[in-house]
C-alpha cells in the first residue's frame, strides 16, 4: 500500500506538470539523484507575480516619532503599545485591507462613539469585536510562528485581499470532512511497522485515500507539487525531506491553533448569516493565506511597515524600516533555517521559483 501510494503520487505530480503547455525551467529542490525537480514556467510565474503586485495596497506614510501626548481614544484593548499616530495609521490600513471599496471607519465603528462596541441603535458591532480578535491573532502569528512566516509576517490583507470574507474559509459538514484536520483531527500518516490489525494501526485503503486527498488539498493551496515538501524517493523520511516539510508542519500546527483559539470561540459573535449550516464560525486552512501561491503574496513583506502588527518594537531583532516596501522582484532571498529569522531583513523578494500549477 505504501509503495503504491508513493508511485501513484509521483505519477500524478509528473503528469500534472507535464500537461501545462509552454517552455519549462527545472529547479532542483532536494538531494541530487532523487528526482526532486520542480518544473515551472518563468513567464507564467512572472505574470502571476505581476498580477498580485498590481493589487497590493501601498503602505501608508510612516507615523514618524511618537508625540508625547496621551492616547486620545477610549476602549483600546490591543494596540496599547503604540503611539496614537501609529494606531490611527494601522486602523486606516486595516480598513483598506478588509473592507476594500467600503474602506471607511464605519465598517467597524459607531462614528458617533468610535470607542463603543455597539452601534448607534444599541446593537453589538460584531465587525469590531471580530476585528479586535483578528488583530490579536495576527500579532500572535508574527510573534510565535516565525518558523512558518519567518520575517515576512502577515497582515489582514494576506488573507482578506481587500474583501470582508477571505478565500478558503470552511464550515463543519461532518466528522469525516477533510478540513477537520485543520481543527481537531489528529494523525494523518498511514505508514505502519506491524502486521497485526489494531486500533492503533490505521493503515487502510480508506485512510490512505483520506490522507492523499488532504495532501492534494494542501499542495493545490500552495500551487506546488508533492516534492515541494517531500522527498519523492522516500515520502516518509524527515531526514531526507526539504526544509519546507518542517515549515509546512509548523504551518499546520499554527492553523489548528488559530482555528481552535481564535476563530471557533467567535461562534456566538458572528451573526447567523456569517455562520455555517451547523451554526459554527468560519475557519481557515492553507488556501486562506496562500491562495495558490507557494508563499502568500509571493513573499511581499507588507507587515514590515506596520510595527503594531508585531506587538514588539523590533522586527525579530532588526529595527523596523521607516520606508514603504519596494516592488515585487524575482530575486532569490537569503534562506533561513526553520524557526530562525534571516540575519538580514527582506526587501520584497518573492523567494525561489516553484511550480505554478499541479
Amino acid at each position: 500500500m505504501h509503495r503504491l501510494f508513493q508511485a501513484t503520487t509521483v505519477a500524478l505530480c509528473v503528469t500534472a506538470v507535464a500537461c501545462s503547455a509552454g517552455k519549462k525551467v527545472e529547479s532542483q529542490t532536494g538531494y541530487r539523484g532523487t528526482g526532486m525537480e520542480d518544473l515551472y514556467s518563468k513567464t507564467e510565474l512572472a505574470n502571476q507575480v505581476a498580477a498580485v503586485a498590481a493589487k497590493i495596497p501601498k503602505s501608508l506614510p510612516a507615523a514618524g516619532a511618537p508625540r508625547p501626548l496621551p492616547m486620545p481614544w477610549k476602549n483600546v484593548q490591543v494596540l496599547t503599545d503604540v503611539s496614537a499616530d501609529e494606531m490611527t495609521r494601522t486602523m486606516l490600513a486595516m480598513s483598506q485591507w478588509v473592507a476594500g471599496t467600503q474602506s471607511n471607519c464605519q465598517y467597524c465603528h459607531n462614528l458617533s462613539a468610535p470607542w463603543d462596541d455597539t452601534s448607534a441603535t444599541g446593537k453589538p458591532l460584531y465587525t469590531k469585536v471580530v476585528a479586535r480578535r483578528m488583530l490579536q491573532m495576527v500579532r500572535n502569528i508574527n510573534q510565535q510562528y516565525s518558523g512558518h512566516v519567518l520575517n515576512t509576517g502577515v497582515t489582514c490583507y494576506t488573507c482578506h485581499l481587500g474583501k470582508p470574507i477571505p478565500n478558503g474559509v470552511w464550515f463543519a459538514e461532518g466528522s469525516h470532512q477533510l478540513e477537520r484536520y485543520f481543527l481537531d483531527v489528529n494523525g494523518v500518516r498511514v505508514q505502519t511497522h506491524v502486521q497485526a490489525p489494531s486500533n492503533g494501526n490505521r493503515s487502510s485503503v480508506k485512510q490512505a485515500e483520506w490522507t492523499y486527498a488532504l495532501m492534494i488539498k494542501m499542495s493545490s493551496s500552495l500551487g506546488v507539487s508533492c516534492n515541494h515538501c517531500h522527498n519523492s524517493r522516500v515520502f516518509t523520511s524527515w531526514e531526507e525531506a526539504p526544509p519546507q516539510r518542517v515549515q509546512a508542519m509548523i504551518g499546520a500546527e499554527m492553523v489548528r491553533d488559530l482555528n481552535q483559539h481564535y476563530l471557533t470561540p467567535l461562534e456566538q459573535v458572528f451573526p447567523v448569516v456569517r455562520r455555517g449550516p451547523a451554526g459554527d464560525a468560519p475557519k481557515l486552512q492553507c488556501m486562506t493565506c496562500h491562495n495558490g501561491a507557494y508563499r502568500p503574496l509571493y513573499g511581499y513583506p507588507m507587515a514590515k511597515d506596520y510595527p503594531a502588527l508585531w506587538g514588539r518594537p523590533d522586527w525579530n531583532g532588526v529595527k523596523f524600516p521607516a520606508v514603504p516596501a519596494g516592488p515585487l522582484t524575482t530575486a532569490t532571498p537569503a534562506t533561513a533555517a526553520p524557526g530562525k529569522a534571516p540575519a538580514k531583513a527582506a526587501t520584497g523578494d518573492v523567494g525561489p521559483a516553484a511550480p505554478t500549477s499541479r
